[in-house]
């Protein structure tokens, strides 16, 4: 376990606890399928895992690099890469009393790249292709995942996949205590749909201006904020909201100072940014995206017509889903956004890239008010946008240090403009 991509304790060694065991009804006779639920007693966060397995007689051919190990006279395997549970998975989803899916599945495979969950492409003969999200950090309470993309699709949104539901479970967390929450999601696959960071990345590096795409991804944004208000409650920004917002930000700043000690020359003047960002005329608190960047939005081509399309709406796994279901400034998802034209354009050697990043900013903020948007204080979004570049600063110096200059110049150009 330790040596999975979605295990959050990185260079640590797991000590597992079972505190659930759910079986499913196996469309094939000689899989048996149950999901695991695991806590790390080695990690001080308390974090359970999903590990959904499936046992057989026997190891299939190609399955020997998925093998576990033995249990008796059976196989272990990690249980993504069986058919047999992408089927009772899909079912289990859909309500289905009695394993059918067996009729209706005619392949499955698991999606390479993700690091907190596991997604699997179910192809279906009655509904297409889907592809069904594997929840590898389970918490109790409504996944905001589940949620908002719930929500978004009701409303007949036509900027998220179509959701088709969502696996509900009861389990025991690391403290005993039972309670509910969703397992796994399934919604539309978009086959042939592209990351937009790498349609971002192709732009820049043909010094392709991205004008037009950057300002339909903001109109895409100001109607994904509009509907959420919509659908889920709001709430005024109270003073004490304000004053938990900018304490979060300070606790964030110190955190990255000791990561990047050099921050510190920056120290006064971010504090100065966020203190005039505090008195500024705040709008409503909503639900957002929550993590929003270029790795969180699809480029899809349909009949022709362009659409983007937003994913991912969990935020990070191992914050607790209070933190990540507490209403928000709209703001930050546009900071999000523009911290990742930052890194597109950083990430690239074209000579004319800062220039690039400058215009799709403008451009993403300039379709997002002519889409029903409002961006208001400047002065507030700069702050949001300095939280993230401070946050990011500490991430990149603990993983990716060779990356740790992008967020450092952010944070001066940001200063910068905050003083003027």
């Amino acid at each position: 376990m330790a040596r999975q991509r979605w295990y959050a304790g990185k260079g640590g060694v797991p000590r597992l606890r079972t505190v659930g065991d759910i079986p499913l009804p196996s469309p094939d006779h000689d899989a048996l399928i149950h999901i695991l639920l695991l806590a790390d007693d080695a990690d001080p966060r308390h974090a359970v895992y999903q590990v959904p397995v499936v046992e057989r007689h026997g190891v299939p051919p190609g399955s020997e690099d998925h093998l576990i190990g033995p249990n008796g006279d059976r196989a272990v395997f990690d249980a993504p890469y069986d058919p047999a549970f992408a089927a009772a998975l899909l079912d289990a989803i859909r309500g289905d009393a009695h394993p059918t899916a067996a009729h209706q599945v005619t392949g499955s495979g698991v999606l390479t790249g993700e690091q907190s969950n596991t997604s699997i492409v179910v192809s279906t003969r009655s509904a297409g292709e889907v592809m069904v999200k594997v929840f590898r950090v389970v918490q109790h309470g409504q996944n905001p995942d589940s949620e908002l993309q719930g929500a978004l699709s009701a409303a007949g949104a036509g900027y998220v996949p179509h959701f088709v539901g969502a696996l509900d479970a009861q389990w025991r967390d690391a403290g005993e205590t039972l309670g509910e929450g969703q397992l796994a999601i399934a919604q539309e696959f978009l086959r042939g749909a592209e990351d937009a960071w790498l349609t971002a990345r192709r732009a820049v590096d043909a010094g392709a201006d991205f004008s037009r795409e950057a300002f339909e991804l903001g109109r895409a944004t100001a109607a994904l904020h509009a509907t959420l208000a919509e659908r889920l409650p709001t709430i005024e920004a109270a003073p004490a909201a304000v004053s938990d917002m900018t304490a979060i930000w300070t606790a964030r700043l110190e955190a990255a100072i000791r990561d990047v000690p050099t921050l510190v020359q920056h120290r006064d003047d971010i504090q100065i940014a966020y203190a005039t960002a505090a008195t500024a005329d705040w709008p409503r608190l909503q639900r957002i995206h929550g993590d929003l960047h270029l790795g969180q939005v699809l480029h899809a081509t349909a009949g022709g017509a362009e659409r983007w399309v937003f994913i991912d709406f969990e935020g990070e796994p191992l914050r607790t889903i209070d933190e990540r279901t507490r209403p928000e400034p709209p703001l930050r998802d546009l900071a999000g956004m523009l911290r990742s034209f930052d890194y597109a354009a950083a990430s690239s050697t074209h000579p004319e890239a800062d220039g690039w990043a400058r215009r799709a900013g403008d451009a993403y903020l300039a379709g997002y008010e002519d889409g029903g948007g409002r961006i208001g204080d400047h002065a507030l979004l700069t702050a949001f946008e300095l939280d993230k570049a401070v946050y990011e600063a500490s991430y990149e110096a603990r993983n990716r240090p060779s990356w740790l200059p992008i967020p450092v110049h952010a944070i001066e150009r940001l200063t910068s403009r905050s003083l003027a």
